[in-house]
């Protein structure tokens, strides 16, 4: 069958939501190779993107007009529905296309089953929820009861606003590899070719723009950007690495932070930049050399450190559950599991714990992950100075001032999640 819009978000839903895949990887992979049109690439990134942001909502609908869960559903069937009743709640299009265009992509034996239940929908839509309940905000914003819960913890009566910035579509972000241009000229050059940028609010070298394909933009190939939000950029300033400097970046795939920390420390300094799979390792080392930037990459397991001492900055970027980053890849709203969250702090504390003995006394730790919840963040960074008394807090100049460990959101910075603490290490 030729492809179509639909037809490729289908396919994109039903592989992130019943393989586990990831949609930032996966939809441009299937746009290219799909041959649509720029107008329908268009129109079935919004059906794959919107269909997984708004996933608990959309399922809401369903079963409130279906006679058995969506759990229960084939999973054919259930990736049709959602992607119909995607475009029956939350786009233009309208209700008779949404359905009779949805139900074609349906097996025979499904298509029956599948019309019935848009129809419902389109006929009679469920009032959304208006409730204050950890289900009913799930509903509305995308995000997990249990993480609606953490938020409102961290944040009070913002909860909800937090959870709605976190499901909002991001900007792409632009770093300037400051090595190769400036702002400036990097600013004149897209304009020169009809891109607006405009200056991003968190860091000063980047810049914002309203989406687009980054490889087909000026200065790409030449490495005068990074695509990195500018939450990552921070991290990267708050190790505050100085010309000259010895870095160790611990968990640094695909190498966004690791290629601005070499340009800062510049060419009288180093930059080792780890990882635990090769693969990823491989893409450390490709982003380096299109930015220009010298990087040496290792494959190791972070926890066990194949370095000796002698490092006077280290970053724990640590693998976490990301939910900080849903901009960008919406199955992270709803994916993450609560009790995912224990195994992943214990492997974020031994990864800082163990990094902390490559570092020299008097030396600068940065521990960050693009998450919120405690068990990940502020919990893990007490383990940490338990396990390595020799570690203090040190502070990191924040958009709200001066503090130990920071917390950027989406709704406040204009980034993505992020949390991120500083340390030094005792002369």
């Amino acid at each position: 069958m030729t492809p179509t819009a639909r037809s490729v978000a289908l396919e994109a839903v039903r592989r992130v939501t019943d393989e586990g895949a990831y949609s930032s990887r996966l939809i441009p992979a299937l746009l290219s190779r799909s041959g649509l049109s720029e107008r329908d690439r268009a129109l079935a990134t919004e059906l794959a993107f919107g269909t997984l942001r708004r996933l608990p909502g959309i399922d809401r609908a369903i079963e409130l007009r279906a006679a058995r869960p969506v759990a229960r559903m084939t999973p054919g069937a259930r990736g049709v529905l959602r992607l119909g009743a995607y475009q029956i709640a939350y786009t233009r299009i309208p209700p008779h296309a949404a359905v009779g265009e949805s139900v074609g992509l349906a097996t025979p034996r499904e298509r029956g089953f599948v019309n019935a239940i848009l129809r419902r929908l389109a006929e009679d839509p469920p009032s959304p929820p208006t409730g204050d309940g950890e289900q009913d905000v799930s509903a509305r914003t995308g995000l997990a009861p249990w993480a609606v819960r953490e938020l409102r913890v961290l944040v009070g009566d913002e909860a909800e606003l937090a959870a709605e910035a976190l499901g909002e579509r991001g900007p792409l972000s632009l770093r300037t590899n400051t090595c190769r241009s400036s702002v400036s000229a990097l600013s004149e050059t897209l304009r020169s070719v009809g891109v607006h940028p405009r200056p991003a609010t968190l860091h000063p070298d980047c810049l914002l723009l309203d989406g687009g394909d980054p490889a087909r933009l000026p200065g790409f190939t030449d490495g005068w950007f990074a695509v990195q939000d500018q939450a990552s950029a921070f991290v990267a300033s708050a190790l505050d690495p100085r010309p000259g400097d010895r870095v160790f970046d611990a968990c640094a795939a695909p190498g966004g932070k690791a290629c601005h920390v070499g340009c800062l420390v510049g060419a009288s300094g180093s930059v080792v930049a780890s990882d635990v799979h090769p693969g990823r390792v491989t893409l450390v080392r490709r982003t380096a050399q299109r930015l220009g930037v010298r990087v040496m990459t290792l494959a190791q397991d972070a926890t066990a450190p194949a370095l000796r001492s002698g490092f006077d900055r280290v970053l724990v970027d640590a693998p976490c559950s990301g939910i900080g980053s849903a901009r960008r890849r919406p199955e992270l709203l709803w994916r993450p599991k609560r009790a995912e969250l224990s195994r992943l702090a214990k492997l974020q504390v031994r990864i800082a714990a163990a990094t902390a003995d490559v570092l020299l006394p008097g030396g600068r730790l940065i521990y960050s992950v693009c998450t919120f919840p405690r068990a990940e963040t502020d919990a893990v960074c007490d383990a940490l100075v338990r396990h390595r008394p020799e570690l203090r807090p040190a502070s990191i100049d924040g958009p709200d001032g001066p503090a130990p460990r920071i917390r950027l959101w989406p709704h406040r910075h204009g980034s993505d999640g992020m949390f991120v603490a500083a340390f030094t290490k005792r002369q």
